[in-house]
């Protein structure tokens, strides 16, 4: 009888492993180890510097507490916030109108070949630069403001909700497709049918995903410009106004912490 996978002896257990011998298990485990070791090396720290890294961090930190700020900066502050807010639902809703078509182009099962390679080639563009790239870009494109920033969350909005959306439709049933096709359907009524219903939760869910991504990145664009809370926070630090930094971050960290617990729970009501 033939040993089981995982095992050398019958009624015996070994973990398995991706290496098929034990001299490149421990040949790979120590060039990761080498790297790890250079990499270290390579940054310069010696022990000196971390320990005044060590002092001038706690002072940083002391000179933030407690959160303070005067009337005047919290009129900044709270305009600062509702802009953030406001460029995260626009530009997740653009985000999503552009992303639907583009996720049913990059569905090998739904789209020719063609339209196929330029639906992934659009997923690929929009998930290969970062947010703030994305703004520093929009901001020399439109000028500063929450334009800029709109347009760099909605961009990166595209890669992510139409990889998981095309993925999602990759994996619906075919025969509601086909039955809508047998009675005559549209290809625009098997769309709206035989795809959408099936794919709908999935899009409720990553809607609320990134609409919590956006909340939190909307307050990260505004230090290069791009409108929002966080240019807020880049002068008061440019100030030196480091109490006043602080107040900002912990209202950045509630607003951050009440719409993960908000989309935690509209997920959990979809599902």
């Amino acid at each position: 009888m033939a040993a089981e996978s995982g095992s050398t002896v019958e009624g015996s257990w070994e973990r398995p492993t991706v290496f098929y011998n034990k001299k490149v298990k421990y040949l790979i485990y120590g060039l990761i180890l080498l790297f790890f070791a250079y990499s270290f090396w390579n940054l310069r720290i010696s022990p000196s510097r971390f320990v005044r890294g060590i002092g001038a961090g706690v002072e940083l930190v002391t000179s933030m507490l407690p959160p303070a700020y005067t009337p005047s900066q919290r009129e900044l502050l709270i305009q600062g916030i509702v802009e953030s807010i406001v460029m995260t639902i626009v530009a997740t809703t653009m985000g999503i109108i552009v992303s639907v078509p583009v996720a049913v182009m990059a569905s090998n099962n739904l789209s020719p070949k063609p339209v196929y390679y330029v639906g992934r080639s659009i997923v690929a563009v929009t998930r290969s630069l970062h947010e703030l790239i994305v703004a520093i870009i929009m901001v020399k494109a439109v000028g500063f403001g929450p334009l800029a920033g709109v347009l760099a969350l909605a961009f990166k909005t595209i890669g992510f909700f139409a990889k998981l959306l095309a993925e999602e439709i990759e994996d619906i049933d075919r025969g509601q497709m086909e039955a809508i096709t047998a009675v005559g359907g549209t290809p625009v009524q098997t769309y709206l049918y035989g795809v959408l219903p099936q794919v709908m939760p999935r899009i409720i869910g990553l809607s609320i995903y990134r609409l919590d991504i956006n909340l939190r990145h909307s307050t990260v664009v505004g230090i290069v410009g791009a409108g929002g809370i966080g240019i807020t926070l880049l002068n008061s630090f440019d100030k030196y106004d480091y109490q006043f930094s602080m107040a900002i971050i912990a209202v950045i960290v509630a607003i951050v912490m009440v719409g993960e617990g908000v989309s935690a729970l509209a997920r959990r009501r979809i599902q």
